[in-house]
């Protein structure tokens, strides 16, 4: 006896329209982002940008912001990619309503608003706190090294630059020569009415690279000279005796580099060798692994982002967190005084922990009593019970999150201040999907 199977009639006609509401089931994350953004978010920063503007009527915000912060949730942000899942995606179209945005249309959306969505982080994460995922008992803080939208062999030290230049110029130099002679052999073969006279394109092509080196090379000695000068004020405003060290050279160190891609970012040290790129920092709640603050910089070093991960976290929130963890790298005199001083109980490594040992190897020695030794101390009378291996089960998954399980590995954007904004949008996206699962 033969096995019957179901009906497959591809050109069977619906009797009613099919509704969007219906293309994913209750619960889904598509549906929760819409009723996030059209229900509790506040867009009128958004929405005011569009007044007395003429022309066509452009795609609804709400619905753009939907899709935006829906396509950074699932891992999704080239704007072309996110127009294609628009068309083929039934998640996507349960949220655009059939009608699909153009990638331009995404793309200059997130350009013209960049600010105003970086600015839904504050209100996903006040949200979030309403939800009971956020308590501010025990806060860790840790910084991952992201790759910038540039190649680092796009990068050129100062020393390689003067050397280049002169090259260059000596190139361009010549083939303008050897261009005006075969102007002048072609005047005598041809006459001066033909043409022949214009300058060939790859002489343009060197006078271009020679301007846009010039340029950088200028960048470099603009902000060494910033930098000598700050220096020097400062070695005056101290009323020391004068120093033993020379004064600061204003010209640029030989192995400082510049990215003609993305000027602001720069070349980074990673555990898998050197990115050009930025350092993306988090602070993030250990309640349930909302990230409660976010900074970004071009300096590969975190200590600097302690203090304002701590600042950005009582301004979110209105209040300081009963504890903080925080690996060596944030290790210093100065933020072990910030904590002191903001009556936050601390746990930050003073060296690098190795695998077996119960203790860390220090930086450098402490003076008894310092706030160095007293940290040390802290953390090695509480052995494997100290608050401070909270650290790496807390902030650490996240950028794997982030990283490997959405996929976001690079940014899209380029200049720090856009780059910040489009971490911002990271970070809201991860908050959205910790809210979503509670919310089920």
């Amino acid at each position: 006896m033969s096995k019957t199977f179901r009906d497959w009639s591809l050109d069977q006609a619906l009797l009613l329209p099919p509704s969007v509401h219906d293309f994913v089931p209750a619960g889904h994350l598509a549906r929760f982002v819409v009723a996030l953004v059209t229900e509790e978010l506040d867009l009128s920063a958004i929405l005011a940008s569009y007044r007395g503007e003429r022309g066509q009527p452009p795609y609804h915000p709400a619905m753009m912001v939907a899709l935006l912060l829906y396509a950074y949730a699932v891992g999704l942000y080239s704007s072309r990619r996110i127009a294609k899942a628009c068309i083929e995606r039934v998640d996507f179209m349960a949220i655009v309503a059939l009608d699909a945005p153009d990638f331009r249309t995404i793309s200059e959306f997130r350009r013209r608003h960049l600010a105003a969505l970086s600015a839904l982080f504050v209100q996903v994460l006040k949200l979030c706190e309403r939800a009971g995922l956020v308590k501010l008992g025990h806060v860790a803080l840790d910084g991952t090294k992201i790759k910038a939208n540039a190649s680092k062999h796009k990068a050129m030290s100062y020393e390689r630059m003067s050397k280049r230049e002169a090259e260059l110029q000596a190139e361009v130099d010549g083939w303008l020569k050897a261009a005006e002679a075969a102007d002048a052999a072609e005047d005598k073969a041809f006459g001066t009415d033909k043409r022949g006279d214009e300058m060939p394109g790859w002489v343009a092509d060197k006078q271009a690279r020679l301007a846009k080196i010039r340029e950088a090379k200028a960048a470099l000695e603009a902000e060494a000279k910033a930098k000598a000068a700050a220096e020097q004020a400062a070695r005056e405003n101290k009323h020391d005796k004068p120093p033993r060290k020379p004064p600061p050279s204003a010209a640029p160190e030989p192995k400082a580099q510049r990215n003609f891609t993305d000027p602001e970012s720069r070349i980074l040290k990673t555990k898998d060798g050197y990115i050009q790129g930025y350092n993306a920092q988090a602070a993030v709640d250990a309640q349930a692994q909302i990230i409660v603050a976010h900074t970004l910089s071009n300096n590969g070093s975190d200590q600097a982002q302690f203090a304002p991960l701590l600042s950005a976290t009582k301004a979110n929130l209105g209040r300081n967190p009963d504890e903080v963890s925080a690996d060596a790298g944030y290790c210093s005199t100065a933020n072990l005084r910030t904590l002191s001083r903001r009556r936050i109980k601390g746990y930050i490594a003073t060296g690098r922990q190795h695998h077996g040992s119960k203790s860390a190897t220090a930086k450098r020695p402490a003076k008894p009593g310092s706030l160095l030794a007293r940290m040390t101390t802290r953390l090695r009378r509480a052995g494997h019970r100290s608050r401070y291996r909270l650290r790496k089960q807390v902030v650490e998954p996240v950028f794997g999150q982030i990283k490997q399980a959405r996929g976001f590995r690079q940014f899209l954007l380029r200049g720090i201040e856009k780059v910040k904004a489009e971490w911002a949008m990271i970070c809201t996206a991860h908050n959205l999907q910790k809210l979503a699962r509670t919310a089920a």
